[in-house]
């Protein structure tokens, strides 16, 4: 098996000059949940008292949120995140947003995004969501989209560095494991490998890889 990373431990090389830009590049795997539950727990508010929304309307879109946040997961992982410019400059970008993750795969202050890209982004699908949905239903939709997203940032550290037992989660782990030590242009599915299966870039069932030598 080829190998598709320069180191295995939990270590990483330095970014950039400036040691303020170096230091914002690594983030505790809580820094989401503190950043993000204040901002979910608002628009629930605006959704259910502001707006006086029915408890199944606010399900519903609840639900229609996850599910379009874990469409974005796998298309930003696939199509933004591995795509690879020709340009020296392009490179040095994939780097810094993806690159130094493949290279580094358990380094545990580069697994989740960093809130200099996370709040841009979701500021970004905000106005994106509110234009096509509306002001109202936006609310409990992006409550849906933001759970969606907190829980593949937090599977994502996971599967890195949690021993798992459970069956589901296991699943979910080797998944993600293929995808760096086995083939990287395959598995782009990280919480989960619903859309995998549906355009065809999950793993062939005959490859195998043993987690003990991708955990040690």
């Amino acid at each position: 098996m080829p190998k598709h990373y320069v180191s295995n431990k939990d270590e990483t090389v330095r970014m950039f000059e400036s040691d303020w830009m170096e230091a914002l590049s690594h983030v505790h795997w809580t820094v989401p949940l503190w950043l993000f539950t204040p901002i979910i727990l608002y628009f629930f508010y605006r959704g259910y008292v502001e707006f006086d929304l029915s408890l199944s309307q606010i399900v519903l879109m609840f639900l229609i949120g996850i599910v379009v946040w874990t469409f974005t997961e796998y298309t930003l992982h696939r199509f933004v995140f591995h795509f690879i410019p020709k340009s020296s400059w392009g490179k040095r970008l994939h780097f810094i947003v993806h690159g130094v993750h493949h290279d580094y795969p358990k380094d545990s202050k580069r697994l989740v995004m960093p809130p200099s890209v996370s709040i841009p982004l979701a500021t970004f699908f905000y106005i994106l969501f509110d234009l096509i949905i509306g002001n109202v239903d936006v609310a409990p939709f992006f409550v849906g989209f933001l759970v969606g997203y907190l829980f593949y940032d937090t599977t994502h550290y996971a599967v890195h560095h949690f021993n798992m037992h459970n069956k589901f989660w296991l699943a979910i782990k080797n998944h993600h494991m293929k995808h760096h030590y086995q083939n990287p242009d395959l598995g782009y599915g990280v919480s989960q490998p619903t859309w995998d299966y549906v355009f065809g870039t999950t793993f062939p069932v005959k490859e195998e890889v043993d987690l003990r030598d991708l955990t040690d």
